[in-house]
């Protein structure tokens, strides 16, 4: 266990104890903080029976998001080598000018 961190996070009121690089530290707290922050705006916006239906809809939450994500991502770089392959092809023919 070389550099690696003993944390506790706190999630839907249970502790989990984690062994982590201190690189992670901040990332998993603050995706810990981010998930109680959203258990309770389910608990607040919604009838929920128990904290695995909230955590649930938690999971699907993230999940469409890095999904959306993923699509955006995909979209923009499609864009992106466009707009290089026409850059490339301007250079090309100023080139051939020359």
């Amino acid at each position: 266990m070389n550099g690696k961190l003993k944390i506790k996070l706190s999630i839907a009121d249970r502790v989990y104890p984690l062994t982590v690089d201190p690189s992670q530290e901040e990332g998993l707290r603050s995706a810990s903080k981010k998930i109680d922050a959203m258990i309770k705006q389910f608990e607040e916006n919604y009838a929920v029976r128990d904290k695995q239906d909230v955590l649930a809809m938690c999971a699907l939450q993230f999940a469409s998001q890095v999904e959306q994500k993923q699509g955006d991502n995909a979209i923009d770089g499609k864009e992106t080598l466009e707009r290089l392959q026409k850059i490339n092809d301007l250079l090309f023919e100023y080139l051939d000018k020359k």
